[in-house]
């Protein structure tokens, strides 16, 4: 008995939460615009956003994070509008990068987060979202119809890994869906676990071989619209809560270990 639980607490004292991005700080969303190049503070890089006041695209409030966590003081809606196009492109983008200097980048790591999307404001299924990826998309979470494929629509919620799916789920309303990347750079490997709600998470996509490779600082939390001829831009509201970085063993707890 004396060894196991030696044995547990040192399994959690060698887990450690290495970026926390769970707006626990945060008394508005304004705060974002304390972060500048120039001027580096905060948990987010804020600057892939439309041409409207941040309020537009990104707004903070108990009701918009996840009620299983109890860990996350708060959640974030992020808003795709008519003006939500940032540098002159023609996708849609709302987006959040991690300001920190950890090795969010290096040996076995989990980025954690939980999504939903409600019936007033939902994403297109007949458009693709990119949500929460890296640059070179290596992996990612998508939504809707995929350029490229049959068909006008998709209402699934996908795990992509290198553009190919691994994990799809219809992506119902009000329904939390709690995600972890699990991502190992120095093994090239990268795996997905899941629930759903308050369940606690579990391994539903065993770790398969990517190219994995970040500086630290291109993982998008948000998300980024593409255009699609014959289909308008609707008003669109993507709900995250409890995004945090560890490394370690995994936190399968819903909000992860206390801020």
């Amino acid at each position: 008995m004396k060894i196991t639980l030696i044995s547990a607490l040192a399994t959690i004292a060698s887990a450690a939460v290495l970026w926390d991005g769970r707006f626990n700080d945060m008394s508005a969303s304004s705060d974002l615009n304390k972060w500048s190049w120039g001027n580096q503070v905060g948990p987010y890089q804020y600057y892939i956003h439309g041409s409207g006041s941040v309020e537009k695209y990104v707004n903070l409030s108990p009701d918009y994070k996840n009620p299983a966590d109890t860990v996350s003081k708060q959640g974030a809606k992020f808003t795709l509008d008519s003006t939500a196009f940032w540098n002159g492109q023609n996708m849609r983008r709302t987006e959040l990068i991690p300001q920190t200097k950890a090795a969010i980048n290096s040996g076995k790591v989990f980025y954690h987060f939980s999504m939903m999307r409600k019936d007033t404001n939902a994403p297109s299924k007949n458009r693709e979202h990119q949500i929460c990826f890296f640059e070179s998309h290596f992996v990612e979470m998508k939504y809707g119809w995929i350029s490229g494929e049959q068909g006008t629509e998709n209402p699934n919620l996908q795990f992509m890994v290198s553009q190919n799916s691994k994990w799809k789920t219809e992506w119902k309303p009000n329904v939390w869906h709690n995600v972890a990347f699990e991502i190992d750079f120095s093994g090239q490997t990268v795996g997905f676990w899941h629930s759903e709600d308050g369940a606690a998470l579990t391994q539903v996509v065993a770790p398969v071989r990517t190219s994995t490779s970040s500086n630290g600082a291109d993982w998008h939390l948000g998300v980024l619209e593409l255009p699609r001829s014959g289909y308008s831009d609707g008003v669109e509201d993507f709900y995250f809560s409890g995004v945090y970085v560890e490394s370690g063993p995994i936190t399968t707890a819903i909000g992860g270990p206390a801020a």
